[in-house]
Protein backbone atom coordinates (compact mmCIF):
# COMPACT_ATOMS: atom_id res chain seq x y z
CA UNK A 1 0.00 0.00 0.00
CA UNK A 2 1.57 3.30 -1.15
CA UNK A 3 2.25 6.00 1.37
CA UNK A 4 -0.84 8.86 1.59
CA UNK A 5 -0.06 11.40 -1.14
CA UNK A 6 1.71 9.74 -2.89
CA UNK A 7 0.78 8.21 -6.30
CA UNK A 8 0.63 4.22 -6.45
CA UNK A 9 1.78 4.00 -10.24
CA UNK A 10 4.93 6.04 -9.53
CA UNK A 11 7.49 3.04 -8.69
CA UNK A 12 10.70 3.80 -7.77
CA UNK A 13 10.74 7.75 -7.84
CA UNK A 14 7.65 8.44 -6.10
CA UNK A 15 6.07 11.96 -6.39
CA UNK A 16 3.64 13.49 -4.26
CA UNK A 17 0.51 14.03 -5.80
CA UNK A 18 -0.94 17.40 -7.54
CA UNK A 19 -3.85 17.40 -4.88
CA UNK A 20 -0.93 17.51 -2.08
CA UNK A 21 0.83 20.18 -4.01
CA UNK A 22 -2.05 22.47 -4.33
CA UNK A 23 -3.05 21.89 -0.85
CA UNK A 24 0.46 22.63 0.48
CA UNK A 25 1.31 25.63 -2.11
CA UNK A 26 -2.02 27.66 -0.44
CA UNK A 27 -2.22 26.38 3.17
CA UNK A 28 1.28 26.25 3.56
CA UNK A 29 2.29 29.78 3.22
CA UNK A 30 2.98 31.32 6.79
CA UNK A 31 -0.05 32.62 8.83
CA UNK A 32 -2.74 31.16 6.10
CA UNK A 33 -3.43 28.19 8.17
CA UNK A 34 -4.06 30.50 11.20
CA UNK A 35 -6.12 32.80 9.26
CA UNK A 36 -8.08 30.43 8.13
CA UNK A 37 -8.77 28.55 11.41
CA UNK A 38 -10.04 31.91 13.10
CA UNK A 39 -12.64 32.00 10.23
CA UNK A 40 -13.84 28.87 11.65
CA UNK A 41 -15.09 30.25 14.27
CA UNK A 42 -17.23 32.92 12.62
CA UNK A 43 -17.24 35.74 9.87
CA UNK A 44 -14.69 38.61 11.37
CA UNK A 45 -13.67 41.69 10.98
CA UNK A 46 -10.88 43.01 9.65
CA UNK A 47 -8.83 44.60 13.00
CA UNK A 48 -10.70 42.14 14.89
CA UNK A 49 -9.10 39.02 12.81
CA UNK A 50 -5.41 41.17 12.84
CA UNK A 51 -5.78 41.31 16.93
CA UNK A 52 -6.23 37.48 17.02
CA UNK A 53 -3.52 36.47 14.75
CA UNK A 54 -0.06 38.30 16.66
CA UNK A 55 2.58 39.15 14.52
CA UNK A 56 0.86 39.41 11.89
CA UNK A 57 1.15 43.00 9.06
CA UNK A 58 -1.83 44.29 8.01
CA UNK A 59 -0.07 43.83 4.76
CA UNK A 60 0.16 39.94 4.71
CA UNK A 61 -3.23 39.91 6.23
CA UNK A 62 -4.18 41.46 3.17
CA UNK A 63 -2.36 39.16 0.90
CA UNK A 64 -3.38 35.87 2.72
CA UNK A 65 -7.05 37.38 2.22
CA UNK A 66 -7.08 37.97 -1.09
CA UNK A 67 -5.40 34.38 -1.65
CA UNK A 68 -7.61 32.83 0.12
CA UNK A 69 -10.99 34.61 -1.76
CA UNK A 70 -9.31 33.86 -4.99
CA UNK A 71 -8.93 29.91 -3.74
CA UNK A 72 -12.93 30.65 -3.04
CA UNK A 73 -12.21 29.65 0.26
CA UNK A 74 -12.76 33.14 1.86
CA UNK A 75 -15.83 35.90 1.08
CA UNK A 76 -15.12 39.61 1.61
CA UNK A 77 -18.53 41.21 3.09
CA UNK A 78 -18.61 45.49 2.79
CA UNK A 79 -21.09 46.44 5.45
CA UNK A 80 -21.56 50.17 4.00
CA UNK A 81 -22.31 51.55 7.74
CA UNK A 82 -22.29 53.86 8.56
CA UNK A 83 -19.19 52.98 9.69
CA UNK A 84 -18.11 51.17 7.06
CA UNK A 85 -16.84 48.04 7.93
CA UNK A 86 -15.43 44.95 6.01
CA UNK A 87 -15.48 41.02 7.67
CA UNK A 88 -14.36 38.14 6.25
CA UNK A 89 -15.79 34.69 6.36
CA UNK A 90 -15.53 31.64 5.04
CA UNK A 91 -17.47 29.61 1.65
CA UNK A 92 -18.66 26.08 1.92
CA UNK A 93 -15.31 24.99 0.74
CA UNK A 94 -13.43 27.32 3.55
CA UNK A 95 -15.26 25.50 6.14
CA UNK A 96 -15.12 21.83 4.56
CA UNK A 97 -11.06 22.39 6.08
CA UNK A 98 -12.58 22.12 9.64
CA UNK A 99 -11.96 18.72 10.20
CA UNK A 100 -8.57 18.06 8.56
CA UNK A 101 -7.62 21.62 10.55
CA UNK A 102 -8.93 20.11 13.63
CA UNK A 103 -6.52 16.84 13.37
CA UNK A 104 -3.76 19.03 12.38
CA UNK A 105 -3.92 20.46 15.94
CA UNK A 106 -4.71 17.34 17.85
CA UNK A 107 -1.59 15.45 15.92
CA UNK A 108 0.46 19.03 17.23
CA UNK A 109 -0.90 18.76 20.64
CA UNK A 110 0.95 14.97 20.89
CA UNK A 111 4.01 15.35 18.50
CA UNK A 112 4.78 18.69 18.21
CA UNK A 113 6.70 20.13 21.95
CA UNK A 114 5.22 23.32 23.48
CA UNK A 115 7.91 26.05 22.67
CA UNK A 116 6.74 29.35 24.22
CA UNK A 117 6.68 31.73 26.69
CA UNK A 118 3.37 30.69 27.93
CA UNK A 119 2.91 27.57 28.98
CA UNK A 120 -0.81 26.17 29.04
Amino acid sequence: MPEPGFREDAGPCQKVDDGMTRVFQLLGKRWTGLVVSVLLQRPVHFADLRRAIPGISERMLSDRLTELGAAGLVVREVDEGPPLRVSYRLTEAGAALEPALKELGSWAETHLPESGPCPR
